[in-house]
C-alpha cells in the first residue's frame, strides 16, 4: 500500500492482534526525563524521536518511573509559558504498566479503563523495558492479518 509523501506508517509484522502480545506491538526502550525538566525540552524530545510520551522518573538508584507526560499533555499546556513549567507540573502521576507478555486485548483494556493512550511495559522483574501505544495497538489491528 502506498503512502502520500510525509505521512507516517507504522509496520506491524506481528502476529494477528487475537494472538498477540504486547512485546509484539510496543516500542523498546523507554525514553525518560527527570521531574525537573523543563517542557519545552520535553516537547523536543518527543518531537526528536518521534514519540508521544515521555517516562517521568526520579534520578538515583533503584528509582521507579512515577510518571508519564505524553502528547496530550502537551496540548493541554499550550498557551502556557513552556519555559516555566516542568515535566513534573503537567505528568499524569497515575502510571499504568503492563508485563510484556500480557495480550494486546488486555493492554487495549487498561487503555480504555484508565482513559490513558500509553503504558508502559515492563518485564517479569517490574523494571520497564517499553512503551506501548493506542497507536501501536491500532497498527496491529490494520495488519488484519
Amino acid at each position: 500500500m502506498a503512502t502520500a509523501p510525509g505521512i507516517h506508517q507504522t509496520r506491524y509484522a506481528g502476529p494477528p492482534f487475537d494472538d498477540a502480545h504486547v512485546y509484539d506491538a510496543m516500542r523498546v526502550g523507554v525514553i525518560t526525563c527527570r521531574p525537573e525538566t523543563p517542557l519545552r525540552d520535553v516537547a523536543q524530545m518527543m518531537s526528536g524521536y518521534g514519540v508521544h510520551a515521555v517516562v517521568v522518573q526520579d534520578v538515583g538508584p533503584g528509582t521507579r518511573p512515577w510518571g508519564i507526560v505524553s502528547a496530550l499533555d502537551l496540548a493541554g499546556a499550550a498557551g502556557s509559558d513552556l519555559s516555566e513549567l516542568k515535566a513534573r507540573d503537567v505528568a499524569t502521576s497515575e502510571l499504568v504498566t503492563v508485563h510484556t507478555d500480557e495480550s494486546l486485548a488486555q493492554a487495549a483494556k487498561l487503555m480504555t479503563d484508565h482513559g490513558v493512550t500509553h503504558l508502559v511495559a515492563v518485564d517479569s522483574a517490574d523494571w520497564p523495558c517499553g512503551v506501548i501505544s493506542a497507536g501501536g495497538l491500532a497498527a496491529a489491528l490494520a495488519a488484519g492479518r
